[in-house]
């Protein structure tokens, strides 16, 4: 059994050493890189909960945006345990590049509340939701800064988010938030947009590397909103699932894994331990299994130094953010494997949150089939543009998909100019 490496540094520096690495192909001038590598608004707060033994517990919490160039600032809230604020501007920063690959009009913004929500009552847990959305509510608007769901949130804390907003305002504002329940102004096919989105560009990536999907083995790390998916499309496509895994380990059957009585098992366990269809195996181990698609779906820093070199799949499928490192990207690139980066790959999540946001500010819904064909389009086309400049600057996926986030970016302040 394998033990994963320690990560080569924070994943802020590491999406900045990303973004440098496509900004020297363009030779991007000093003055834009300063822009382009700061964060825009950054706020912190610390408030207290009433726990429901009537102990008062003080949480941190944060909202930053990074760049607002492109459009308001769009951006998951997270509640995990790591939590921090160096996280939190990374991922704002990719959420920038990733609505600019995409051609979405926004900017990239991220939150969260450092939290263990698996130990928090659904009353702590509103409580805590409507209290930080609370604090946070001079940086939201549906003009502002719209959140969506993130690793430990769901459609349920964003109802209490878009309430809470609501009430403070004294009218509803469906608007200021994504990824809702569809009885209060969600849009159909939300939920499963990423692991979606991720599965049109498995496909795209397939067909670059000469792989048919129905005789394509997958193993998947992750078994939420986004690996769930995946490994479900991939199973109905004809492609065999031979591992899937949540964060205590996961299973292994190289004959291949019924994906719903997976995902089920799960739903009634909350584990992977003991599902008696496999062997079990842990989620560093399932990294280095021999198949032909990986997709690190749960996340940052799986895919090390150390571990790389071990990689055996021939195409990896980001579905996560940051799951990869720089220095890991260049081990795999070289070995010649297709790694579809995260700001691309998992892009699908706020396609169709833009799609939802659309919806709510026209009251006018779209079918889900409508949804997933407009999905399919935007991620098949965007996969198609970063191949053409993967292909036009010799570079791997990934700096492609910087370099045309970079320009798009550049275009905007080119364009409307540096106030004053």
């Amino acid at each position: 059994m394998s033990t994963c490496a320690i990560p080569e540094g924070s994943l802020f520096e590491m999406t900045v050493q990303m973004f440098n690495r496509a900004a020297d192909c363009l030779h991007l001038d000093e003055g834009y890189r300063k822009i382009m590598t700061t964060c825009q608004r950054e706020l912190v707060v610390n408030f207290p909960v009433v726990m429901d033994d009537g102990r008062i517990e003080v949480f941190t919490g944060y909202r930053v945006q990074h760049n607002t160039s492109r459009g308001p600032a769009k951006g998951g809230i997270r509640f995990h345990p790591h939590v921090s604020l160096d996280d939190v501007r990374a991922l704002a920063m990719l959420m920038t590049f990733k609505c600019a690959v995409v051609k979405i009009p926004y900017g990239g913004a991220k939150g969260g509340v450092t939290c263990q929500p698996a130990q928090l009552s659904r009353r702590e847990l509103e409580r805590l939701t409507r209290r930080y959305t609370s604090e946070i509510s001079i940086l939201l608007g549906p003009e502002e800064d719209i959140p969506a769901p993130d690793v430990g949130t769901n459609a349920r804390v964003m109802a209490w988010l878009m309430d809470t907003y609501s009430m403070h305002r004294g009218y509803t504002v469906p608007g200021v938030v994504t990824g809702k329940p569809l009885e209060v102004g969600g849009s159909a096919g939300r939920e499963e947009a990423t692991g979606r989105g991720v599965f049109v560009t498995i496909l795209e990536a397939c067909r670059v590397k000469g792989i048919d999907i129905k005789n394509a083995r997958a193993a998947v790390q992750g078994t939420g909103n986004v690996g769930g998916t995946v490994a479900r499309l991939l199973q109905q496509e004809g492609c065999r699932v031979v591992a899937l895994s949540k964060s205590d380990g996961g299973v292994y059957n190289p004959r291949g894994l019924d994906v719903e009585d997976v995902l089920a098992y799960v739903q009634q366990n909350r584990t992977l331990q003991g599902y008696p269809q496999g062997e079990a195996i842990s989620n560093c181990d399932l990294l280095e299994l021999d198949c032909d698609i990986l997709v690190p779906a749960a996340i940052e820093n799986q895919l090390l130094v150390g571990n790389a070199p071990r990689i055996k799949a021939q195409i990896v499928a980001e579905g996560a953010n940051g799951p990869t490192t720089p220095e890991a990207d260049a081990i795999l690139t070289d070995r010649g494997i297709l790694v579809i980066p995260d700001i691309l790959c998992n892009a699908g999540g706020v396609t169709v949150s833009y799609f939802e946001w659309v919806q709510s500010r026209d009251a006018y819904f779209w079918t889900e089939r409508e949804v997933n064909a407009r999905l399919k389009r935007i991620m098949t086309d965007s996969f198609q543009e970063v191949l053409h400049t993967a292909q036009k600057y010799n570079v791997s996926m990934r700096q492609a998909a910087y370099i045309l986030a970079i320009e798009r970016v550049r275009a905007a302040y080119e364009l409307r100019g540096i106030y004053p």
